[in-house]
């Protein structure tokens, strides 16, 4: 059955954040809960809840047009709506009684086969089907998302005995394709994947290190990227959470599990952690928890909490060896001899032990419990990937060492050689029964690190690699750190266009990193400036303007497909593709003011010509010079391809992939497209500027800022620069003005904003803190 309208009926923080990514998807949903007990408005819940998506931050919303499928009501009289619904979520109060008397109340209001699942996380499906009518069961399932639903990745899918399977394979097909989710099939039993090992992480982890003598500090700075978690560490993790979650998540574990079960064996009382949620230390959302912001005095300080005392202090960085040890890899890490090498010890070698005993418990594979973790918490590795970075038959031998358990299976991957190896250029994965089997990508996946595992790259240097993805279609990687832009990465992007002009049909611009590009390396840039290595510079600025320049008039079609940051020049490559196939977590944006710079290599340019078409007065060339002055001067960042698309970043038809993983494929298919439609290269464009009249004006709007305190001295002269480009210099409406000659523009303006000590100050303050200087 395809899913063309939902239903969620519970409009709490998870069910209007699941409501929320349906209407990202483009799907209409309606949103019920109960009748309020006062007012006149009866869908006052679910109404407010929707006000709550538009103002929440980060925003469970990718554009507020999606506000506008989310249809409030309530469960009293609504129902009858149900009729042309396909999907009904379930995500009420976590209590047995009021789930089953609801889907008792469903019957006959939704319509013949439509599915109904519930995003219950504590309680078995077995459970909720006791004593319910067959047609229940045969259409229910758990859909279980992860806080936020927007951001988290994992969609864990729970079937029954009696489910129909086409009702698994088109929740599955949906949350995929749809919703963008990592589909891990999980088995009815506590926790199911990610909380049932994730709960055993933290509890582990929390009590390593009492027992150790740990600080917060400590321990945080192991828990994080040393081990591949997220960069909070376990107890920054547990306060963006809420500490007064954790006794009921293990409460509910605990009821759930066997008494012999590894978890029993760790968990324990303590009191201080109870005496902080009494206090109303729950975390970021109470007066903090264990770490907390003091403002006592006026002032800022930001201090931890100590472990046996509880009592706050001023939060001072951790300075463990292991910690940097870790660089070396987890084997490194759990062998160093300080407290932080125990303490990764102590916990990774429980955790990864009790994770290789679940298998096929929870899961029928190590691939759904690593996709599981890496997508549900945020892991870089799952934990049979990280017992194959030590090395299988090491992992089990030091267990044997300390007499610590060593699980069957674990034992089989240490004969083996591994959870996982490589044949063939595929993937393949370990079984219980000891043999091997390839891990099948789904239909329509395409990852550029499986095409690593079988193939060379065409051409390759330290920044930017060229890859053959099949059909005559090229794929350009960005590879520097947080992939910034260099020379390095010029020379390929040119170098790329050569070649596939020559020997392939089409180029796909794309890498998997976390972010697509941050924009140029503005050290590098900041260095030449400081020794007055005028001539790199501007060669670094021509070379860029004539690489992107090649981008947009290659014979052939270009496609950009961007996920994450795509700023500055990582935006404006994008900006010179012939299309572009957009994963729908896309953050596009000029931010070249941050650092007292303008963009110069055709951002400005191409801006102008993104609102040519949509000049609100059609009579005059302000308007498309204003927007496009808007969008730079205030660095705007568009947080989803759908706000991409309303600041012109992206076009009307350029296309957006909700599913990363699906990203590459869709983008290559767009380029073959192109090629079957006889793609032909733009032609240069020519534009009418206002000259040194619409530079007045513009400047004119930026001194009133300024004089409301809200632009500083050298925004105004950045803002100078980027006016004078703009209006087109030295011209009229009368004349027109090439792409070229703006190009020299933008150039002209660069070189001289980066000598001014304003912008060489704005350069070192970022490098040096991430943030913008205000000056």
């Amino acid at each position: 059955m395809a899913i063309r309208k939902a239903c969620v009926i519970g409009a709490g923080v998870m069910g209007s954040g699941i409501a929320a990514q349906i209407a990202n998807a483009g799907i209409p949903v309606l949103l019920l809960d109960i009748v309020p007990k006062e007012g006149n408005d009866r869908s006052a819940i679910a109404r407010g809840a929707i006000d709550k998506l538009l103002k929440a931050d980060p925003a469970p919303l990718m554009s507020r047009a999606a506000a506008r499928l989310i249809t409030p009501g309530n469960t009293e009289d609504d129902l009858d709506q149900l009729g042309d619904v396909d999907w009904i979520v379930e995500a009420v109060i976590e209590r047995l009684d009021i789930k089953q008397a609801l889907y008792q109340k469903l019957e006959g209001k939704r319509q013949q086969g439509s599915i109904l699942s519930s995003n219950t996380s504590t309680i078995p499906l077995s459970t909720l089907m006791q004593g319910l009518p067959e047609s229940i069961q045969a259409d229910f399932c758990i859909t279980h998302f992860f806080n936020p639903p927007r951001y988290m990745r994992l969609l864990e899918i729970v079937g029954g005995p009696k489910t129909r399977p086409e009702v698994l394979r088109d929740i599955a097909d949906f949350g995929d394709r749809m919703l963008g989710k990592c589909i891990v099939r999980a088995k009815d039993t506590p926790g199911f994947v990610g909380n049932r090992i994730g709960v055993f992480w933290m509890q582990a982890a929390v009590t390593a290190a009492l027992d150790l003598g740990l600080t917060i500090e400590e321990a945080d700075a192991i828990m994080g990227r040393p081990i591949g978690a997220p960069k909070t560490g376990l107890f920054a993790l547990l306060d963006l959470v809420g500490l007064d979650l954790m006794p009921h998540v293990d409460k509910s574990m605990a009821g759930l599990l066997q008494p012999d079960d590894p978890y029993m064996k760790i968990r324990r009382d303590w009191p201080l952690l109870q005496k902080m949620i009494a206090d109303g230390y729950t975390g970021r959302k109470g007066k903090g928890g264990f770490y907390r912001l003091n403002t006592a005095g006026g002032g800022k300080v930001k201090e931890s909490i100590d472990l046996k005392t509880g009592a706050y202090a001023p939060s001072d960085r951790a300075r463990l060896d292991s910690a940097d040890a870790a660089k070396g890899g987890l084997k490194v890490l759990v062998t160093h001899k300080d407290k932080g090498g125990q303490y990764a010890w102590k916990v990774l070698s429980g955790l990864l032990a009790y994770a290789a005993s679940l298998v096929p418990e929870i899961a029928d594979d190590v691939v759904a419990i690593d996709q599981g973790m890496k997508s549900g918490y945020n892991w870089k590795r799952g934990p049979f990937e990280m017992i194959d970075q030590m090395g299988a038959a090491w992992f089990a031998e030091k267990l044997t060492a300390e007499n610590l358990p060593v699980p069957a299976f674990l034992e089989t991957a240490a004969r083996a050689g591994g959870f996982y190896k490589v044949e063939g250029g595929q993937i393949h994965h370990l079984k219980p029964d000891g043999s091997y089997t390839p891990l099948l990508r789904p239909t329509g996946v395409l990852l550029l690190s499986d095409i690593k595992l079988g193939s060379k790259p065409i051409m390759r240097n330290g920044s930017a690699s060229l890859w053959d993805i099949g059909d005559g279609v090229a794929c350009l990687e960005f590879h520097s750190k947080m992939n910034a832009l260099d020379p390095d990465s010029l020379a390929l992007v040119k170098q790329a266009v050569d070649h596939v002009a020559k020997k392939m049909r089409a180029l796909v611009i794309h890498n998997e990193g976390e972010n697509f590009s941050v924009g140029a390396n503005i050290g590098l840039a900041l260095f030449a400036a400081n020794i007055a290595m005028w001539p790199m510079i501007d060669d670094m600025i021509a070379t860029g303007q004539s690489a992107y320049k090649a981008v947009k008039f290659a014979p052939f079609p270009v496609v950009g497909a961007p996920s994450g940051m795509a700023l500055g020049g990582g935006c404006e490559i994008l900006l010179h593709c012939a299309a572009i196939q957009a994963h729908a977590e896309t953050y596009m944006g000029l931010v070249e003011v941050g650092v007292g710079l303008i963009p110069g290599w055709g951002g400005c340019k191409e801006m102008l010509l993104r609102w040519q078409p949509g000049a609100r007065d059609p009579k005059g060339p302000m308007p498309p010079v204003a927007q496009a002055f808007e969008a730079i001067s205030l660095a705007k960042i568009a947080k989803s391809a759908h706000e991409a698309k309303e600041l012109r970043f992206l076009r009307a038809d350029d296309a957006v992939t909700m599913n990363r993983d699906r990203l590459l494929y869709d983008a290559k298919q767009k380029a073959l497209k192109l090629l079957e439609a006889g793609y032909q290269p733009p032609a240069p464009q020519e534009l009418r500027l206002p000259g040194p009249t619409g530079r007045v004006a513009l400047n004119l709007a930026v001194e009133g800022f300024a004089l409301q305190g809200k632009a500083l001295p050298h925004d105004v002269t950045v803002s100078d620069a980027l006016a004078e480009v703009l209006s087109g210099g030295k011209t009229d409406f009368t004349e027109t003005v090439t792409e070229d000659q703006i190009s020299k523009l933008e150039k002209k303006a660069f070189m001289s904003l980066l000598r001014t000590g304003p912008t060489l100050a704005r350069m070192e303050h970022m490098l040096t803190t991430g943030k913008p200087l205000r000056n």
